[in-house]
């Protein structure tokens, strides 16, 4: 029947990795692109960057198999945008990045509209969501709005690419982090993009997260026709990819920065404070499937800045023996609200806080504070998720980079009071990503057979008392209140 290659364009890279019917197989192929920070607070990425990337990973990946490819999956960073000419196949300037905070005063001023955004939406008004930036976008580049115009997020712009510029769509997931899509109505809102001067006819055609959305021109070793069939951000990806097709499954991805999801079935919960509504993914000729959501702005990012802004470590693969090298942080607590706060607070104006400190304090009590960080965060967000829906967690699964920090994850279990289930597979965006684009052309038949591919790696059961959250809050205010 053929392979299967997910595309996992990330925040800081993109991957290409090949499935077969019984997972992930061993072909992969990656590819950094660039950070760029003009001000303090813009973070931006160079759209044509990322797609050649892609393309270099796709052609490696594709070059190493003995086997036709039965479809494209993608998945991608949310909430970043494009700007792009629909001619000319070319991006007006940079593209802006989730983390980006330029947006944050314009936020402030449609505070009024807060309760129509969270309605129509499941979000709040934050500068993390696309739709400020594609104000800013053409305000501020003078961008001239006709029909050649398109605006997207990562999803699109590469199935564009893929496409030899042909197909200008995204999906139901991708669409529902813009603050422009009625995720009840399940389409876009002309009283949202009325608000925030986004014309709607420069904005995708939106269709579900599986089923066919084009097939590919030919680029290199990538030949023409391969059907691109499964798109989903990419934390309803990992949703996926964990399996978590029950109402009531809870999964966190700790990555740059981290996600908690809990699938919520097929009927749109009301808002709740705190806590996102979103689309977690709709199958071909189903219902749309809902999830909350608690989106972590800096986790695995806050260990990065460990190793290259404080130099404290030289690989990321020492934070865990370091922090796990004293007894407990010291009294040393760190906030890294370093792009303002998500959630459950959703205070964009956050800066990230050591406190603590003493002549006693070494290197080791900091790299145990921002693992504990980690941990605190997820718990803020598990516990107000638990409150919002009524359900409680019954156990969390856990992919990222980060999880295979056997540490932070017991650490983890111990203040959730719940098990902590890490799978043998932690590239689960990448294996959502393709079991999506599989079931399209038919590679798996049902999510039940999918569900048969997930396997445990380690449990970790709560084992020990939970201490140090009530100086994590106080921190956290503290945080909040810094100008003050």
């Amino acid at each position: 029947m053929g392979a299967v290659i997910a595309i996992d364009a990330g925040t800081t890279g993109v991957r290409s990795r090949v499935l077969r019917a019984t997972g992930l197989s061993e072909i992969s192929s990656y590819r950094e692109f660039t950070q760029h920070f003009p001000q303090p607070g813009w973070v931006e990425h160079n759209a044509e960057e990322i797609w050649q990337a892609v393309l270099a990973t796709l052609q490696e990946a594709v070059s190493q198999l003995n086997e036709p490819v039965a479809a494209i999956g993608i998945t991608n960073q949310r909430e970043t945008v494009v700007a792009w000419s629909r001619k000319t196949g070319k991006p007006y300037g940079s593209a802006i990045v989730w983390q980006d905070r330029r947006t944050a005063d314009r936020c402030a001023q449609l505070a009024e509209h807060l309760p129509i955004v969270r309605q129509q939406t499941g979000l709040v008004l934050d500068p993390y969501f696309s739709g400020t930036k594609f104000e800013w976008l053409i305000k501020n580049r003078g961008i001239k709005v006709d029909q050649d115009l398109c605006l997207g997020t990562i999803d699109s712009w590469l199935i564009f690419k893929l496409t030899g510029q042909k197909d200008f769509v995204t999906d139901v997931t991708n669409a529902s982090r813009t603050m422009l899509f009625d995720i009840k109505k399940m389409c876009w809102s002309e009283e949202l993009c009325g608000l925030l001067n986004v014309p709607i006819k420069n904005l995708p055609t939106v269709l579900p997260s599986s089923g066919r959305f084009g097939v590919t021109t030919e680029h290199g070793a990538l030949r023409a026709g391969i059907a691109i069939s499964g798109v989903a951000g990419d934390q309803q990806a990992a949703l996926f990819g964990q399996a978590c097709f029950d109402t009531g499954a809870t999964k966190n991805t700790y990555g740059t920065g981290s996600f908690v999801l809990m699938n919520v079935g097929e009927q749109c919960p009301e808002p709740q404070t705190g806590i996102l509504t979103t689309v977690a993914w709709q199958l071909e000729k189903q219902k749309p499937v809902y999830a909350l959501e608690g989106a972590i702005f800096v986790t695995g990012a806050a260990i990065q800045w460990l190793r290259d802004g404080l130099n404290i470590i030289d690989h990321a693969s020492e934070i865990g023996p370091l922090a796990q090298s004293v007894e407990d942080s010291g009294g040393v607590v760190l906030v890294p609200a370093f792009a303002g706060l998500g959630s459950p607070w959703w205070d964009p104006y956050a800066r990230g806080s050591i406190f603590g400190i003493t002549r006693g304090t070494t290197r080791a009590h900091i790299a145990r504070a921002t693992i504990e960080s980690i941990v605190f965060q997820t718990r803020d967000v598990v516990e107000s998720m638990s409150t919002a829906s009524g359900v409680k967690v019954k156990d969390l699964r856990v992919d990222g980079g980060a999880a295979v920090i056997d540490f932070m994850l017991q650490l983890q279990a111990d203040h959730l009071g719940v098990a902590v289930l890490r799978p043998k597979q932690l590239e689960t965006t990448a294996m959502g990503a393709g079991f999506l684009a599989g079931l399209g052309e038919k590679v798996w038949s049902s999510t039940s057979e999918i569900s048969q591919a997930w396997q445990l790696d380690q449990k970790f059961e709560p084992k020990s008392v939970a201490v140090g959250y009530d100086a994590w809050k106080n921190a956290v205010n503290r945080s909040m209140n810094w100008i003050n």
